[in-house]
């Protein structure tokens, strides 16, 4: 096979020589090389001309100019599969029309308060963090811990003194009311009193695929209206942090103290999560964490209506039995009951102290966090069954879930300094909620 190539090159790069057979005769070369080559040459550009004289046909040409780039595998196993080389102003004209599209439904949000400690004396704390505006008069969503600290043993904090929002290109500085909170969920919703404002489009995160373009918009370190870009590592991913458990979105894209509250969107600049959670530690970079935004819905609208969450309730404490214990006392696993609530729906169901729970409506439990997670997608008023066992004799009960009473206030509370604080995990990795 001739190894020279279309272009009339060699492979040491030097011209090769040329096909073209010239007469012995000098007198004849006008006649038998020139004057075809020269038609030649008119001839292409009157066709080359005439086509990019007609629309259709020279969009044609254009359009098979600006393909994607693709690449065929050396290996006879891979020839059928194709790469598409992303071209990179197309990934940032993306992330520009997002960033544009979400920046004015991102705000800013302070909290100052009040600190005693315990080794006496008070100061002025503060904290800030990030926030979604849901509605154009001024409902803002955001992370119940931006609002509301963790408890700490070193300082008891009082009611938050203040806060305020700061929009997007705007100067003024808003005062905000706290409309409602939620612990379990880590959510909260503010308002403030102005209108017009544009609030975020919010997307469907149950469609989330892995590896999809994710960015995440917010007040990272006070360097207000951040954005980083990365793309979603998992979905469902559960995640413990100070007793509470999320399913949340997984995402490598840099998020810092300062993001909590804010915006985790899509390529369509549509709202997925809401930045809660991250992972920090020695050797570990880019694990973030989102709650889900197609979870919120329910929460919110109850936020805004009753300014708390009505949960169904049955009315126990208990705790898991491992596998470890399980073999040990030769208990099945489940929840064991360490206590029923006076007049509750366990104590009217018959459910006593020392049953293991293993079963909520036919699903396997083996820790509170599991029942509870089954519990709350019934509503207060239905009926649900617990499978339990009872010296060693498994049996039924049917119970009737309630609204779950509202504690009791506080005053003042041991809560954590309002800055990012740590949770020894183990492997010497920490979550962190982040403001």
């Amino acid at each position: 096979m001739d190894n020279e190539n279309d272009f009339n090159f060699s492979e040491d790069n030097s011209f090769r020589k040329s096909s073209i057979k010239y007469p012995s005769d000098n007198k004849g070369f006008g006649k038998t090389v020139f004057v075809p080559f020269i038609s030649g040459v008119i001839g292409a550009t009157l066709v080359v001309g005439t086509c990019f004289g007609v629309p259709s046909v020279k969009s044609k040409l254009l359009q098979t100019n600006n393909q994607p780039i693709t690449s065929t595998s050396a290996s006879s196993s891979n020839q059928s599969q194709k790469t598409n080389v992303v071209n990179l102003a197309n990934y940032s004209e993306t992330s520009i029309a997002v960033a544009d599209k979400v920046l004015p439904s991102v705000v800013g949000i302070k909290v100052t308060y009040q600190i005693s400690s315990i080794f006496g004396g008070s100061s002025k704390g503060e904290a800030t963090g990030s926030g979604i505006i849901i509605s154009e008069d001024g409902y803002i969503l955001t992370n119940n811990h931006v609002v509301s600290s963790e408890s700490s043993s070193y300082y008891a904090i009082q009611e938050a003194t203040g806060i305020s929002v700061n929009l997007y290109n705007d100067e003024t500085s808003y005062e905000a009311t706290v409309v409602g909170t939620d612990a379990y969920t880590d959510l909260a919703v503010l308002k403030i009193e102005k209108n017009g404002l544009t609030p975020a489009t919010l997307g469907n995160s149950d469609d989330v695929k892995v590896g999809e373009f994710v960015m995440a918009i917010g007040n990272p370190l006070g360097m207000d209206y951040s954005v980083t870009a990365g793309i979603v590592s998992a979905v469902n991913r559960e995640v413990e942090s100070d007793g509470s458990v999320y399913y949340a979105i997984q995402t490598d894209a840099a998020i810092n103290e300062g993001n909590s509250g804010g915006a985790l969107v899509n390529a369509n600049g549509e709202v997925i999560g809401i930045n809660t959670l991250k992972l920090a530690g020695t050797g570990i970079e880019g694990v973030g964490f989102a709650i889900p935004i197609s979870s919120t819905t329910s929460i919110v609208n109850q936020l805004i209506e009753f300014k708390t969450v009505k949960r169904p309730y049955i009315g126990i404490s208990g705790s898991s039995v491992s596998s470890t214990i399980s073999e040990r006392y030769n208990v099945p696993e489940g929840i064991y009951v360490e206590e029923v609530e006076k007049d509750s729906p366990a104590e009217k169901s018959g459910l006593q102290k020392a049953d293991i729970i293993t079963k909520i409506e036919g699903k396997d439990v083996k820790s509170v966090n599991e029942l509870n997670k089954i519990k709350y997608t019934y509503n207060i008023g239905d009926t649900i069954k617990l499978t339990i066992v009872r010296n060693n004799e498994e049996m039924e009960i049917s119970i009737t879930l309630v609204e779950e009473p509202e504690k009791e206030e506080q005053t003042t509370t041991t809560q954590r300094v309002p800055s990012t604080q740590t949770i020894p995990r183990s492997g010497d990795s920490i979550f962190d909620f982040f403001r």
